[in-house]
């Protein structure tokens, strides 16, 4: 077939078969088998009538595509035009293999990235393909027979209208999941801008709204973040499965998610379930704006876990506030730690570390002795023998209100500075 007969656009050239001296004009150019050249004839004579049928047949079970059928008119019309052209051209070359022209490819390439932008399944459109085809078929073969074409050149008819019709579904397919990968990958930056400006302290409201619309995400009243360790491979997989509404946060040396309403009845249960063996930390619920300070006291606690201050799995900040508290400054408590525990100075390391660890108990405890015995494995005589020697070392002090509220500060939420407890290599916090 000739390129310049070609209909690009929907628009028609003006040796476009009409009248029947321009039908004869352009068919003295396209072929030499006078069977076709009938066929031919009858087909572009029966196209209003085809098409009509396949609108209809369309409207009882997609009555969009049938719309867009009469909306599109001329753009139907055309790609009809070139469809029998190239029917003919294909049953008379043998070339089974061509392609159907371009221009047309590329409509029904749009074609599917508008079936995945109005959120459609794919396979509904192919469907109307074929059914399309089924119609399409039936009037070439009607037409096929009046003109008395031979029955190996009906069947070549036949293989040629469903090839172009599979060309046209590859078309759509492409174009459909082309869209697709793009929608998605603008979708998933958008979302990443979303996550930074939620946790940013330098954005306002209306910036978070805009972004938020921007990827359909409704901003919560409430909000939490989960946080994991980078090469958490297992927490990345339990990150995948959480609900599309927590917004995945991916950065360089923090992976997690944005969790939207965590105060919902049953939800803390099901992150429990979720997050069980990922030794991830799941930030206090917060108002939204307070996210950025929410995941600053998550990576805090992140911290206190590596270092084995805190042991829950998962850990939920909002347990550990006080912990929080007294483990924000490593300095400043490393300095209390060593006013706290100076009558201890002057005693053999080994001997402050285990004084220090039994206080440490003796506080949290309230002075019960079992508890302690219990907590340290050792006899509860130890630790009255142990006892017995910080009331030498402390004095009466030991049972002053204000000494004991430092020395709670100082032990209580963790190994004391230089304690055997303290996971080698960890900061002094």
């Amino acid at each position: 077939m000739r390129s310049s007969d070609s209909v690009d656009g929907g628009n028609e050239p003006e040796t476009w078969p009409g009248a029947g001296q321009e039908l004869d004009t352009y068919l003295d150019g396209f072929g030499q088998q006078p069977k076709l050249h009938g066929m031919l004839t009858v087909l572009f004579g029966r196209l209003p009538e085809m098409l009509d049928e396949v609108r209809q047949t369309l409207a009882g079970t997609w009555p969009d595509y049938a719309a867009f059928m009469e909306a599109e008119q001329d753009e139907v019309t055309g790609a009809a035009k070139a469809f029998v052209l190239w029917l003919i051209d294909m049953a008379e070359d043998g070339a089974d293999s061509r392609e159907p022209i371009g221009s047309y490819l590329e409509l029904f390439e749009e074609v599917g990235r508008i079936q995945w932008r109005e959120g459609r399944e794919v396979s509904t459109l192919l469907s109307a393909y074929q059914l399309g085809a089924r119609v399409a078929w039936r009037h070439v073969s009607s037409a096929a027979l009046e003109t008395g074409v031979e029955p190996d050149m009906l069947a070549g008819l036949a293989e040629a209208v469903f090839a172009f019709v599979d060309q046209l579904s590859s078309a759509s397919a492409r174009g459909y999941v082309q869209e697709q990968s793009h929608s998605v990958a603008e979708r998933e930056i958008l979302r990443d801008q979303l996550v930074d400006l939620l946790l940013s302290d330098r954005s306002d409201s209306s910036a978070v709204q805009a972004a938020a619309t921007r990827v359909g995400w409704t901003v919560p009243r409430v909000a939490s973040v989960v946080l994991l360790s980078d090469d958490n491979a297992m927490g990345r997989e339990v990150l995948n499965r959480l609900d599309s509404a927590c917004l995945p946060i991916r950065r360089r040396t923090l992976v997690g998610a944005i969790v939207p309403d965590p105060v919902r009845p049953g939800h803390r249960q099901r992150l429990t379930t979720v997050l069980a063996g990922t030794g991830a930390v799941v930030g206090h619920p917060v108002a939204t704006e307070q996210l950025p300070v929410s995941i600053q006291f998550a990576e805090l606690t992140a911290r206190l876990r590596v270092n084995g201050i805190l042991t829950d799995d998962p850990v939920f900040v909002e347990d550990h506030l006080d912990a929080l508290i007294v483990h924000r400054d490593p300095r400043l408590l490393e300095a209390l730690r060593q006013q706290a525990l100076a009558p201890l100075d002057r005693m053999a390391p080994t001997t402050r570390d285990r004084l220090s660890e039994t206080l440490g108990a003796w506080l949290r405890h309230m002075g019960d002795r079992q508890a302690v015995a219990a907590e340290l494995h050792i006899h509860p005589q130890t630790v009255r023998y142990r006892m017995t020697q910080l009331q030498r070392a402390f004095g009466p002090s030991l049972f002053d209100s204000a000494t004991r509220s430092r020395l709670t500060l100082a032990l209580a939420w963790g190994p004391a500075a230089g304690s055997e407890t303290r996971p080698p290599g960890g900061p002094s916090a």
